[in-house]
């Protein structure tokens, strides 16, 4: 983490030592002998998975009992892996999950509800898309982690040589922006790929923001209306018109390379770009000789006739049901989301991440960036995948199977823009069949 960040908010007791008992959690009953295996992305912010695998590991064995053993893998593999494990009856006793992934899996996962019932009463209330995510009915079939979210990061100087001041609004002044930067070989850069978290965190609002939808609130699929079809007119002129055309295959992590190369001007993220921009200044320089990470701002994406969307990046943590280590498990989960534990995962984040409740929003990690801080209230204003209905198990196939990416893919491809709107109703509706 940034020198700032830890002289001012890394917080430990006076000993060094997290404590168990903080926030208004009840502190586990020691687990002695007890494992727990925990899978999760690798983090892109490195320094969170370091902190996670180090001090934290250690000092979850001196509170608790708990042998902790924290494994990172792409997460664009997770799937994968928790379809293997669930079919096995093994793997690890807790994996987290993306965005509505978890009610794909809900009846293969534990009951959590104590434990998440105790955090959102002890911090404040979770926000609504990460309660929706981990609940079906009356069940809870995991326990938020925390909201990531995607703003435009784009470089100021270039923008304001094509005579933008300020990021586009809508996507007409998007549009004559994008067409002048990449005349100057400076695109714009997004994925029309199989990856997890830009593709459908780009085509879902785009979608969205032309009024545009996968199912009206009686889960009616109309994924083949107008309003679609001229997103998708609207986005084949984008793509030839503005974007890097490699994007095509791009995962979450060549859209943060491309950037730092200096090969794109703009591109939809998290704030990593920023982070590891700020973090190795010397490494990451303008064309100029100076700093990149002064030259980089952060905007939403444009509005469309329909409004303003993002699509938030929301993380649970899942207990499995065939886990043998439920009790130690949720243990574990508690210990680490206490105020005291979280905090220092939080501040490692550095604004990458806002907190699944809401009492993080008033953390102090959130004063030392401005840059950083319009992530913070991307929970509030976000639509989750499944629009007009629930982001349930039928609007998490259609995210997994990438329907919508793939619509925009098809007609950025070649396909007619109304033959692939045709196409992605069908796909869309065999899921909501």
């Amino acid at each position: 983490m940034s020198r700032i960040a830890r002289r001012k908010l890394f917080r430990l007791s006076a000993s060094g030592a997290v404590a168990a008992q903080v926030g208004g959690l009840a502190a586990p009953a020691i687990a002695q002998g007890a494992s727990i295996h925990w899978l999760r992305w690798a983090d892109f912010v490195p320094a969170s998975d370091v902190l996670l695998k180090g001090p934290i590991t250690q000092e979850c064995k001196k509170a608790t009992g708990i042998a902790l053993k924290v494994e990172t893998v792409n997460a664009n593999d997770l799937q994968s892996r928790i379809t293997s494990a669930i079919q096995s009856g093994t793997g690890a006793d807790i994996i987290m999950a993306f965005g509505n992934w978890p009610q794909l899996y809900s009846e293969s996962l534990a009951d959590s509800g104590d434990v998440a019932e105790e955090i959102a009463n002890a911090q404040g209330g979770y926000y609504d898309v990460s309660r929706q995510i981990a609940t079906v009915g009356n069940k809870w079939i995991g326990v938020p982690w925390t909201t990531g979210g995607g703003l435009i990061a784009y470089r100021k100087s270039w923008l304001e040589d094509v005579g933008h001041k300020t990021f586009p609004e809508t996507w007409d002044t998007f549009r004559d922006a994008g067409k002048k930067l990449k005349a100057k070989g400076r695109p714009i850069g997004q994925t029309a790929g199989h990856t997890f978290g830009d593709a459908p965190g780009w085509w879902y609002p785009f979608l969205w923001s032309f009024g545009g939808k996968e199912v009206e609130t009686d889960g009616k699929v109309v994924l083949d209306s107008k309003e679609t079809v001229e997103s998708i007119k609207l986005a084949v002129a984008l793509w030839k018109e503005t974007m890097d055309e490699g994007g095509l295959a791009w995962d979450d992590t060549n859209n943060n390379r491309a950037f730092l190369a200096q090969t794109i001007s703009a591109t939809n993220n998290g704030a990593s770009i920023y982070i590891e921009a700020k973090k190795k200044p010397e490494t990451y320089l303008t064309e100029k000789g100076t700093p990149m990470f002064q030259d980089i701002l952060h905007a939403p994406i444009p509005k469309g006739v329909a409004g303003q969307y993002n699509l938030p990046g929301v993380f649970t943590d899942m207990v499995m049901g065939y886990s043998k280590n439920q009790k130690a498990a949720k243990d574990f989960l508690r210990w680490i989301h206490s105020k005291q534990v979280y905090d220092q995962w939080f501040t490692s984040q550095q604004g990458y991440t806002s907190g699944a409740t809401k009492d993080w929003a008033k953390h102090a990690v959130w004063d030392v960036d401005p840059v950083l801080k319009p992530f913070k209230d991307l929970p509030l204003y976000g639509r989750l995948a499944g629009y007009a209905g629930p982001p349930d198990r039928k609007s998490a196939e259609v995210i997994s199977k990438y329907i919508i990416v793939d619509m925009y893919a098809k007609a950025i491809q070649g396909m007619p823009a109304e033959e692939a709107a045709k196409w992605a109703h069908s796909e869309a509706a065999k899921a909501y069949a």
